[in-house]
């Protein structure tokens, strides 16, 4: 218990744990619906940091397989247990805008944050160019598996229509497919786009049931902001005069994944780009090939079906995050003004998606 406060003390997201009692507060005081959303989303970050920190620690003391399994089950927890809240909610289009803003911010935002601040500190910085081209091209079958459902559907039905829904289908159990070969390799390759493992110098220190409390109380923690979260969206979307889309492809991502943004930063900082830009890689794998599929058969379980067919905006995006992000980690270099281009890109991207109706 010790070795949990002292880490609780030193995590730049423990003093956020405040939010979890204001948003129990705000509920009880029927607080408005803007406040009860800003509290229930600062509560998720440190939540999700916890959740990220448990599973690494918990990856380290097993083999190399269960390792990789932990990091694919819980690497996204909270973005996927806010996206099922969403789900039941009947948010669908939230969900997919989500999905694809996640893949967008990994690969523009948090990578060229990274980069950034590795490169105003360490100057150019390498990292292995032949595991940037894997990923690469990971990135691109992902890519090419959301896009099929979502062009041939039109041309298939209408939405809704039980061959579009069996499209989807095939292409989810596809895409986990390709994923569990990816968790095969992953266990027993060391330089898999999805096996990545912090050092234990990064690693909190927790003993393995120490990692499971922490594991489970974060879990329910998420499991019951992420409801409170999805039930003020609606007023939120009404007070700000935000769109449904917007709220899904920019703020939902940056809530669930904020503290993994934060450690691929910290990596670059101390210099382990390596390690950092695979963070941001195999964070946008699992959200392509594992998320998003398992979304459309959880969808299907709880009444709301989800279909793998996002708009030409989202698609637009996702491909010029993936290309982008491929050319400029393609020669294993980074320098701090290729960051900033990233994150150049997402801000354009951001503007356009703020403006669209």
């Amino acid at each position: 218990m010790k070795r949990i406060v002292e880490f609780m003390a030193g995590n730049p997201w423990s003093f956020l744990l405040a939010a979890l009692p204001l948003t129990a507060a705000a509920q009880l005081l029927h607080w408005s619906p803007l406040a009860c959303f800003i509290l229930a989303a600062l509560g998720i970050i440190p939540l999700a940091a916890y959740i990220g920190g448990a599973t690494e620690d918990l990856a380290a003391y097993t083999n190399p397989r269960l390792g990789a399994l932990l990091n694919a089950t819980f690497g996204n927890a909270a973005e996927l247990i806010i996206t099922i809240a969403a789900v039941r909610a009947g948010l669908t289009e939230l969900v997919k805008a989500s999905i694809s803003g996640s893949i967008i911010g990994n690969l523009l935002f948090v990578l060229g944050a990274s980069m950034l601040a590795g490169g105003l500190r360490h100057g150019m910085q390498t990292f292995n160019k032949r595991r940037a081209s894997r990923n690469a091209i990971l990135l691109v079958l992902a890519v090419v598996a959301l896009i099929i459902p979502s062009a041939w559907s039109q041309a298939i039905g209408a939405q809704g229509d039980p061959k579009v829904e069996a499209l989807s289908l095939g292409v989810a159990i596809i895409m986990l497919l390709l994923y569990a070969l990816g968790l095969m390799e992953a266990s027993n390759v060391k330089e898999s786009p999805l096996g990545h493992q912090l050092a234990k110098s990064d690693l909190p220190g927790w003993t393995p049931a120490q990692a499971v409390l922490i594991l489970v109380c974060s879990t329910l923690g998420v499991l019951w902001l992420s409801e409170t979260l999805v039930n003020q969206i609606q007023a939120v979307m009404a007070s700000w005069n935000v769109s449904e889309f917007f709220l899904g492809i920019i703020l939902v991502p940056i809530i669930g994944n904020v503290a993994e943004h934060l450690v691929s930063v910290q990596l670059a900082l101390k210099n382990k780009m390596e390690l950092s830009v695979e963070v941001a890689t195999s964070s946008s794998l699992q959200i392509a090939l594992f998320v998003a599929p398992l979304l459309v058969f959880i969808s299907l379980l709880l009444g709301h079906p989800l279909q793998l067919t996002f708009n030409r905006f989202e698609l637009l995006a996702v491909l010029t995050a993936v290309v982008v992000s491929a050319l400029v980690s393609s020669d294993g270099e980074s320098t701090w003004l290729e960051g900033a281009g990233l994150l150049a890109v997402y801000l354009i991207l951001g503007l356009g998606f703020f403006l669209l109706p």
